[in-house]
């Protein structure tokens, strides 16, 4: 053993004590995020993958194990600028209510802990488990409309090779004598999610060509999405040849476990081919990564500022979470010039938990067109009450409505199409424009809403929010369009609603 050695093995206990101290209390005060997001790795099926990277980061290190008792861990003052990004990624996902970002922000600031207190060198020799652990964060909910889409390009030729006439409506595919809908849990994202972690990890530990690498992880996105169409079809084909129930059980096997196994396997095979690193090759070379950097801090000292540091952020969003705004605790539906009160005609209504007031109220005009109006207020947003949260909106989980496609914009609105099954046995259709309202700006994008939302809670603003729907009984735009011109200026009847105008 040579004297850096020496040194490097005596100074590793006391600096991962440290480590592990320090992390442990980081936890403890975001305890929620924690909690919610081993909560979403235990229940979502989208990302159960994520369960497995905490044990693969952690034989990521194993692994470095001997090269890394060569190196000396010293505590390094510049670590203590990631911890801080990472909790201004936190506050700013926190601010935003999404928490994808406070996810991302715990994982940054935990591996500022480890840039910190081990130094430098040695965060250079875990580069790769360090940027593994972001598997952790679930991530990629953004892909599944997109995936929807390639799913029914994909389906409906084969539809038509294999000789079953369908049609196809958004994501609703009639085959045969059956209806078909592409949800969102068909749509192949959670194995294109966790293929690219799977992909990234083989073509970290089987290749050492960049280019190499850059291919096998292509193919690792493709052959997924391909063999996703391919088992929609199957399922369809199933259906249409033997039976529904055949078909259901066929789709819960082959999409629950046969299928991951069959494509990580077929991945792996096209690629065996062209793998060019020995499994025994080390992870990196500590020769290169020796000596001990500048800019040094005590270790406990280094510890303590961390740790400081990453309470201050949660202190903030407490302070400016304890503002609300001033909101009726009821919504009074105005009467719309040219338009009278009538029956609602469906059960639809807009699902917003935590709201502070929901009202709807149904129209209709002499021309015989027929909308519903629904207005949802938050007095302030948050966890479990918020704006675009999962499972909220339009359309919430168990519901019997489901979406169809993303029509034209209508008066500036988004516009859904919607759909549900009659109970005696015939199709409800209707168009859904939404509008939302925070603060002073009236916006139809979910992404202008989150920022507005920040900036409210970064400065402390207390802000109402709004979302309001008009849906159209039936496929009917135009409906939609003459009502909110009779209705008047939408951020003008927001207003007024709130009383803040």
């Amino acid at each position: 053993m040579t004297p850096e050695t020496r040194i490097g093995a005596g100074r590793w206990p006391y600096h991962l004590a440290l480590l592990g101290a320090a992390a442990l209390i980081v936890l403890l005060i975001f305890w929620s995020d924690v909690t919610h997001v081993v909560e979403i790795w235990w229940t979502s099926t989208t990302y159960g993958h994520c369960l497995f990277i905490g044990p693969v980061v952690g034989w990521l290190v194993w692994q470095r194990r001997a090269e890394l008792a060569r190196l000396t861990p010293a505590a390094w003052w510049p670590g203590l600028v990631l911890v801080l990004c990472g909790g201004l990624v936190w506050l700013l996902g926190d601010s935003a209510t999404v928490a994808l970002g406070r996810q991302w922000g715990l994982v940054v600031m935990l591996e500022g802990l480890v840039v910190t207190l081990l130094g430098p060198m040695v965060a250079r020799g875990l580069i790769f488990p360090l940027g593994y652990a972001f598997f952790l964060v679930p991530f990629g909910e953004e892909l599944e409309r997109p995936l929807q889409k390639v799913t029914v390009a994909i389906v409906m030729p084969l539809l038509d090779l294999s000789g079953i006439p369908a049609s196809v409506d958004g994501v609703l595919i009639h085959a045969g004598r059956y209806w078909f809908e592409v949800a969102e849990a068909c749509s192949g994202s959670k194995f294109v999610i966790a293929m690219i972690a799977f992909g990234t990890l083989v073509a970290h530990l089987c290749f050492r060509s960049p280019w190499r690498r850059a291919v096998f992880m292509i193919v690792s996105v493709i052959v997924p999405i391909l063999a996703n169409g391919v088992r929609a079809w199957g399922t369809i084909f199933a259906a249409d040849r033997i039976s529904l129930s055949v078909a259901t059980g066929f789709d819960h096997i082959v999409f629950g476990w046969v299928f991951f196994a069959i494509v990580m396997a077929a991945v792996l095979v096209i690629g065996w081919r062209w793998f060019d690193r020995a499994p025994d090759d080390p992870a990196f070379d500590p020769v290169r990564l020796q000596g001990v950097p500048r800019r040094r801090i005590d270790p406990l000292v280094a510890a303590l500022i961390a740790v400081a540091i990453t309470a201050v952020f949660p202190s903030w969003s407490r302070m400016s979470a304890a503002r609300e705004a001033v909101v009726p605790a009821r919504l009074a539906l105005p009467d719309v010039p040219g338009w009278r009160v009538v029956a609602q005609k469906s059960d639809w209504q807009p699902y917003y938990p935590g709201a502070r007031a929901v009202a709807q109220r149904s129209y209709a005009d002499d021309a015989g067109h027929q909308v519903d109006l629904a207005v949802a207020v938050f007095a302030q947003q948050r966890e479990g009450a918020k704006l675009g949260a999962f499972g909220t909106g339009i359309l919430h989980e168990g519901d019997r409505w489901i979406r169809v496609a993303d029509m034209d914009r209508v008066a500036d609105g988004a516009v859904t199409r919607i759909t549900a099954t009659g109970p005696y046995g015939g199709v409800e259709e209707r168009d859904v424009a939404t509008w939302y309202r925070i603060g002073d700006r009236l916006t139809a994008d979910m992404r202008r809403v989150k920022i507005e939302t920040m900036k409210a809670r970064l400065l402390g603003r207390p802000e109402p929010a709004l979302a309001i729907h008009v849906a159209s009984e039936g496929d009917d735009p135009q409906a939609i369009a003459a009502f909110v011109r009779a209705l008047g200026p939408l951020d003008r009847f927001a207003d007024r609603l709130v009383g803040t105008r």
